[in-house]
């Protein structure tokens, strides 16, 4: 080959070569990185032969310290994924290609933690429709109305709190007794302009063979008092893929009534738990066709802990959630009966908890005065029902 023909077989040749490396590139980070920093995935071996261990967590710390997935070893079947979640190249295209400003596709996946305020908050609606204004104790908050309904009327409401994008900081991982762990602070400030106070939030996930524990304690470093509640939104999958006979058991003897599944804004009122909300037995309730986009009050707490467990009788697996702080009043559950999973939402208040709909009534906000904290502490366990 003369030096021209090769010069121009190279020029030819050489943006694809490019182009594939850029591809491979693209491909190497989907399984890495999301939100702009390395995804964190803790590990263990099983050891046990007779029951299910915890085997994996994985984190985003790019997006608020999301978990993306959890796996259990149970014997004879192998890692059976927790969460209903799409892989890391799926959830890399959900969050970093086809998400909005303020993240909302980041609890349509794994367990996006949800502060400092989860569920959803009605306000008075700037003329654009782009935020909302309530009232906290004669201070005015300002937050993006980042969701509507999906029926003609449908009102715009703030959902789901304010850290769907957060970066976080000091990521650290480290082997503990009989498991592993990693930490992160996320110093939210102001969560963007829209809250009163400043705030840092410190994160810990330990994986052990028994649990994955979530914690997220938030402290004001700010110098004005603040509402803060906390929560998550995992959605917990049925490995049987059989959604009719998974079974739901949420120990609360009270309902909040809503004005309909579509806005599902609280109307103020608690209702006793009767026929499809009666999840109170043993062994809970089937879910056959029923459709839930509810929330739960005045738990039965046993054993310093609020156990809802959720079951798949068909897989012969069975997950537990605990509640472990006491600041947690409510559990939403959200479980749409054409799909293969059940979101299981600890959270520290009610939904709307500025609403006047609520009277003198406690919802679960705390009020944290400059220099003190809150935590939220919850626990996923498996088992052979």
């Amino acid at each position: 080959m003369t030096p021209f023909l090769r010069t121009c077989v190279l020029s030819f040749a050489l943006p694809a070569v490019v182009a594939s490396l850029v591809v491979m590139s693209a491909q190497a980070q989907a399984a890495t990185e999301i939100g702009g920093q390395k995804i964190v995935t803790l590990t263990r071996t099983a050891t046990s032969k007779t029951k299910p261990e915890l085997t994996s967590v994985t984190v985003m710390p790019g997006r608020g310290m999301e978990l993306l997935q959890i796996t259990a070893n149970f014997p004879g079947k192998g890692n059976v994924d927790v969460l209903a979640s799409p892989d890391a190249a799926g959830a890399k295209k959900m969050l970093d290609q086809d998400d909005n400003a303020n993240g909302d596709l980041a609890y349509r996946l794994g367990s996006a933690f949800l502060v400092p305020y989860p569920n959803r908050i009605r306000g008075k609606l700037s003329a654009d429709g782009k935020t909302l204004t309530t009232q906290w104790q004669g201070h005015t908050i300002t937050l993006p109305a980042n969701n509507i309904g999906k029926l003609s009327g449908a009102e715009r409401h703030a959902m789901h709190g304010l850290i769907l994008k957060a970066h976080t900081d000091d990521v650290s991982e480290k082997t503990i007794p009989g498991g592993k762990q990693v930490t992160g602070v996320i110093h939210a400030g102001n969560f963007g302009g829209h809250w009163l106070s400043k705030t840092d939030l410190d994160f810990t996930i330990t994986l052990t063979a028994d649990a994955v524990d979530a914690v997220v304690v938030a402290h004001n470093v700010g110098s004005e008092a603040e509402p803060m509640a906390i929560g998550w939104h995992p959605y917990f999958n049925l490995p049987s893929g059989n959604r009719t006979q998974a079974r739901l058991h949420v120990p609360a003897s009270m309902l909040a009534k809503v004005d309909g599944y579509d806005n599902v804004f609280p109307t103020g009122k608690l209702e006793p738990v009767s026929g499809q909300w009666d999840l109170r037995a043993e062994g809970g309730k089937a879910l056959d066709k029923n459709f839930y986009d509810d929330n739960w009050s005045h738990l039965d707490w046993k054993n310093g802990v609020v156990t809802v467990t959720l079951t798949d009788p068909a897989a012969k697996y069975g997950v537990k959630i605990e509640g472990v702080s006491p600041e947690i009043k409510t559990i939403q559950a959200y479980a749409p009966p054409d799909k293969n999973f059940v979101a299981i939402e600890d959270q520290f208040n009610f939904a709307d908890p500025f609403s006047k709909a609520w009277g003198t009534m406690d919802t679960g906000m705390v009020t944290l005065k400059p220099g003190q904290s809150t935590k939220w502490h919850v626990r996923i366990k498996v088992f052979v029902p």
